[in-house]
């Protein structure tokens, strides 16, 4: 028997007793207040099937455990046929594996946006999705639809996951958090049933936000050769993404720093068609989110020095330092928080995480040339730690088009040599963007004879423009240098 089925019992047996006592008092009572005599059987055996119901009511409640170990023992037969039913339907092999997805739950977020700092940038369209969970009738109205899936595309520990538990915050609405990887199981068709319960209830709680985080474990690119658990887990994920409308109140975030592998189907209008790029944080950012992490905090040093020497971190970097700070702080003995805690702190990030990039002066002053010299060529923003240029993107590209294109991703090498008269290795995959469309020229479209040629001669190209633009590219160095981000008014 179910433990619903217990707790129906429990209080069928609580309501028999009571209303058996009080009926029992009432009868005393109106016997004891009658006024006339009282003959006849009839009152008697009144009395006595009162005091019947009220001793079987007190013995039901007596062994309840045993009545129910009894209907137990008689239910478990449709129980197993039940099981064994559900087994077979959904080719699972145990009962823990039916119930995998069972912890599937709604969490309610405390965080807000003024629990986030650095992302000023990305906080207009964040305070749309906000808006239209909160007041959906004023875009109904009109006919609007908000995007079903907004895909945060940034840099580990720049925080995404942060931002999504703000957004379901400020909105006031269930949060639903899963990883891609907790989708991946051994057996079959267990990822694509999770996925529809996690759909299912977040439809049941709308409006509810429903966030993904690493969503490239499950939705990388399909090669058709294959139909194993993930493709399937991903073809049910885009099926439950078609199965509600705009105006839900269901919106799906998803996070990833690896946008390039996603499946193109994820990223077609009607899915995961707003893209929010976020990046690691500028130096007004880090002031701000060390001003967040700092705040109530016993402090003698300088902020703004320490914002302007931590270039590179992401803001999960700066909570560490922030963290293994104060943790040295306390093994000193002290309440104030000290220069000396920081740099202490400093290095055990810079010797023990590698991943983190802690640049000095002079790292950060060819990183700054390499940059500025992008943001030159391509008349564009450009901030210290983009990676990637700005594209022309055209459907049937021009040769000029395709050249353009090879400049820009050439621009900054060539830009740190004529500055720094020495050839400085800093960003390969920028080289290789730029190989790859002098081969296609070559080898697709036929409009060069050799690739390295071609390269060798936009090379030149930008070595003259650049050379005769020195003082303009280390102007734009030092805004670099100083803002951490040149911007289109910068020029």
């Amino acid at each position: 028997m179910s433990q619903n089925s217990n707790k129906k019992m429990d209080k069928n047996l609580k309501l028999m007793s009571l209303s058996a006592t009080i009926l029992l008092v009432l009868f005393i009572y109106t016997m004891y207040k009658s006024s006339t005599q009282i003959e006849g059987s009839s009152y008697y055996i009144g009395l006595l099937f009162l005091f019947l119901l009220l001793i079987t009511a007190i013995f039901l409640k007596l062994k309840q455990d045993k009545i129910r170990e009894f209907f137990d023992k008689k239910g478990i037969k449709t129980s197993d046929f039940e099981k064994e039913l559900t087994k077979q339907k959904e080719n699972t092999l145990t009962k823990e594996d039916i119930d995998s997805s069972s912890n599937i739950k709604a969490v309610t977020s405390n965080l807000s946006f003024k629990d986030v700092a650095g992302i000023s940038e990305v906080k207009g369209e964040l305070e749309e999705i906000v808006d239209f969970l909160n007041s959906p009738k004023k875009y109904i109205s009109h006919g609007v639809k908000l995007p079903k899936g907004v895909l945060l595309v940034g840099p580990p520990g720049v925080g995404k996951t942060l931002i999504a538990r703000a957004v379901a915050g400020e909105a006031d609405v269930p949060f639903f958090y899963q990883s891609g990887a907790s989708f991946v199981q051994i057996y079959v068709g267990m990822g694509a049933k999770k996925v529809r319960e996690l759909f299912i209830k977040a439809k049941a709680s709308a409006p509810a936000i429903v966030f993904i985080d690493e969503i490239d474990a499950i939705g990388k690119k399909r090669t058709g050769t294959s139909n194993d658990e993930r493709e399937a887990t991903l073809n049910e994920l885009l099926t439950q993404m078609d199965g509600f409308e705009g105006d839900s109140g269901v919106i799906v975030i998803a996070a990833t720093n690896k946008i390039d592998v996603l499946d193109d189907a994820l990223l077609r209008a009607g899915r995961f068609d707003r893209r929010v790029f976020l990046s690691l944080p500028n130096i007004e950012d880090r002031k701000h989110i060390l001003e967040l992490y700092l705040k109530g905090k016993n402090i003698e040093f300088d902020i703004d020095k320490l914002a302007d020497t931590t270039a590179g971190f992401s803001s999960a970097a700066l909570a560490t330092l922030v963290n293994e700070a104060l943790l040295n702080m306390i093994k000193r003995e002290s309440k104030v928080l000290e220069e000396e805690d920081i740099e202490i702190a400093k290095n055990k990030l810079q010797f023990g995480k590698k991943q983190t990039k802690i640049l000095d002066e002079k790292q950060k002053e060819i990183l700054s040339i390499y940059q500025a010299s992008k943001a030159f060529v391509c008349k564009s923003k450009v901030a210290l730690f983009d990676e990637g240029v700005s594209k022309l993107e055209t459907t049937y590209p021009s040769y000029n088009e395709l050249i353009e294109n090879i400049r820009r991703y050439l621009a900054g090498n060539i830009g740190v040599e004529v500055i720094k008269k020495e050839q400085y290795a800093v960003n390969s995959e920028d080289l290789k963007h730029a190989m790859k469309i002098a081969s296609s020229m070559v080898e697709k479209y036929k409009m060069a004879n050799d690739a390295n040629e071609l390269i060798n001669r936009v090379k030149n190209e930008l070595r003259a423009e650049l050379s005769h633009n020195a003082i303009e590219i280390n102007r734009l160095k030092d805004i670099m240098i100083k803002n951490e981000v040149i911007s289109e008014n910068d020029f």
